[in-house]
């Protein structure tokens, strides 16, 4: 009986490996014009699926950039996923190296090479960013609008001019009303220029927050239900 008890608990440890109780780390070499070599957290959901998943591509801040992969757990869905390893998403959360700024055309790079590998629902991939993240999150889109279902960039800007190409997406912004890292007016500026153009915006500001108007956002349920109610519109297919 013991036996049969310590059989069947090894049987379920290894299953649990291959589900993805944990975040495994990657690492990845773009090539191109730009070679850089980066390490990425990725995390698969424990159930089993038979289904492709939806992902969420998250860009962290300044302060995560390095070369110690755990400091992107700090914030976001790589911090939440620790602990709730039933989240209904599979999470890529590339690392930017130091001293070094996100980089569009490595990230597609990296997004395209994990979508190609995993259960990844090319449909439903979603992309958001704190700080640094959310600039990162804004060109990203931008250049790449037709790799994302919905993008939600918080306390980050971008450049006004280039909305344009995302004015079918459906946008999330979030800002504090009092961020003295990152003005609320560059989050603005991106909203006002999409609606604007008609664009799919929604904006929440936090009226007490600070810069950190990342962890009331990344705690809110309705931010995920939100990205699974998008889908990546006909016709919206990734270049290969």
């Amino acid at each position: 009986m013991r036996r049969t008890l310590l059989v069947s608990l090894l049987v379920v440890s290894l299953v649990s490996c291959v589900l993805g109780q944990e975040q495994k780390v990657g690492s990845f070499e773009a090539k191109g014009t730009i070679r850089v070599n980066i390490e990425y957290l990725l995390f698969t959901p424990q159930a089993k699926q038979k289904k492709k998943l939806p992902m969420i591509v998250f860009l962290h801040g300044a302060g995560e950039r390095g070369d110690n992969i755990e400091r992107v757990k700090v914030h976001g869905p790589p911090k939440i996923v620790e602990k709730k390893k039933d989240f209904p998403f599979i999470v890529l959360s590339p690392q930017c190296p130091r001293g070094q700024w996100w980089k569009s055309e490595v990230l597609v790079q990296l997004i395209d090479t994990v979508i190609a590998k995993h259960p990844v629902d090319p449909d439903r991939v979603y992309l958001t960013g704190l700080s640094m993240g959310g600039y990162g999150s804004w060109d990203l889109a931008t250049k790449f609008p037709d790799r994302f279902a919905a993008v939600a960039p918080i306390c980050g800007g971008g450049k006004p001019e280039t909305v344009t190409s995302i004015r079918h997406l459906p946008i999330w912004v979030f800002h504090g009303a009092k961020d003295n890292v990152v003005s609320i007016d560059r989050s603005q500026k991106m909203v006002d220029a999409l609606k604007k153009i008609g664009g799919k915006v929604r904006f929440t500001i936090y009226p007490d927050a600070n810069h950190d108007s990342w962890t009331k956002t990344y705690e809110n349920p309705k931010l995920y239900e939100w990205f699974l109610e998008h889908r990546r519109k006909p016709g919206k297919k990734a270049r290969s």
